[in-house]
């Protein structure tokens, strides 16, 4: 895993994802006390990040591969992502998808030509479903983060916000990344290695599935008791990649975590001075930069906001409790 992956991602996504903006506010900096830049990745293609890890993933298989269909499990963002790069590529999907997940990311997926199949999060193990369905049917899995070539397509987020931010005059920064399985937070940080050196990485997740930051303060992968349970459903996982942590180990700072009403606040802050529409789980790193300002350094920070793929009446109701 290396930064020519990521560059060589680049070209292929080119013209195939969006160039998301860098947005800020003054009510934003206002509420934080410091420079905010937001990267909006909630308006990227399939609403959210996902989509720069799924095209990278499929684009790079070999043709003889990729004609026989591909497999992918999710609660809903990365499921949307190689739907979309699949049938862009005329090849079936099959998608294994909690049964719990929010009906908009599950339809959302179904209407890109995928086929949902359906699990109980609690109780069954969606890796075990995944690699069954692949045998039999001769697909090739794409892990949602644990592969190099999602890791380098989520890595081009992290070219774009060395080159925005440069525009800007902004040479040093944290960089509070929602992390998962860690995708997106490894993918970054390799990328600002190398363009952006004076940044600085932080992964950021919900209260009660802090593995990441666990696993960086022990040095070895610790695992969440359970991956339900916070209404951060997008990167609610068991532990960091067995690819991604050495990444996070390595490059990124001290994880910070936030609960699940800083993440409604950070949602409504987003829409209030931004217009921006996003799910818990894409909002909890400007929830780090708006209420956790203690635990960062520097007069600017950059907040990945990483997916706007929320249900319409989840988000009616954080809105409404906004007063």
């Amino acid at each position: 895993m290396n930064i020519d992956m990521i560059r060589a991602a680049a070209l292929r996504l080119e013209g195939n994802v969006v160039r998301t903006p860098l947005l800020s506010s003054p009510g934003l900096d206002a509420i934080a006390g410091r420079r905010v830049l937001v990267k909006a990745e909630a308006l990227q293609v399939t609403g959210s990040f996902k989509g720069r890890g799924g095209w990278s993933a499929i684009s790079a298989l070999p043709d003889d591969v990729r004609k026989r269909g591909v497999i992918a499990y999710s609660s809903g963002n990365h499921a949307q992502g190689v739907a979309r790069a699949a049938q862009a590529h005329g090849i079936s999907a099959v998608i294994i998808m909690p049964s719990d997940a929010p009906r908009a990311k599950i339809e959302g997926t179904k209407a890109l030509g995928a086929e949902v199949v359906l699990y109980d999060r609690a109780t069954e193990d969606r890796e075990a479903i995944g690699d069954k369905l692949a045998t039999e049917r001769g697909l090739t899995l794409i892990k949602p983060y644990d592969d190099p070539q999602v890791i380098a397509g989520q890595g081009t987020t992290g070219l774009e916000i060395a080159a925005q931010a440069a525009a800007l005059g902004v040479a040093q920064a944290d960089v509070l990344v929602c992390c998962g399985g860690g995708g997106l937070t490894s993918g970054i940080a390799l990328a600002l290695e190398a363009d952006a050196p004076g940044m600085r990485v932080r992964p950021v997740e919900p209260q009660g599935f802090d593995d990441a930051t666990r696993s960086l303060i022990s040095g070895r992968i610790e695992k969440n008791a359970t991956t339900s349970g916070s209404i951060c459903d997008a990167i609610l996982t068991q532990c960091p990649g067995n690819i991604t942590f050495p990444i996070l180990q390595r490059l990124c700072g001290p994880g910070i975590i936030v609960t699940d009403d800083e993440a409604k606040q950070a949602m409504i802050a987003a829409f209030r001075h931004l217009n921006l529409v996003l799910e818990p789980g894409g909002a909890v790193g400007l929830a780090a930069a708006l209420f956790h300002g203690s635990e960062v350094e520097g007069d600017t920070v950059i907040a990945v906001a990483s997916g706007g793929n929320v249900d319409a009446a989840l988000y009616a109701t954080v809105l409404a409790g906004a007063g």
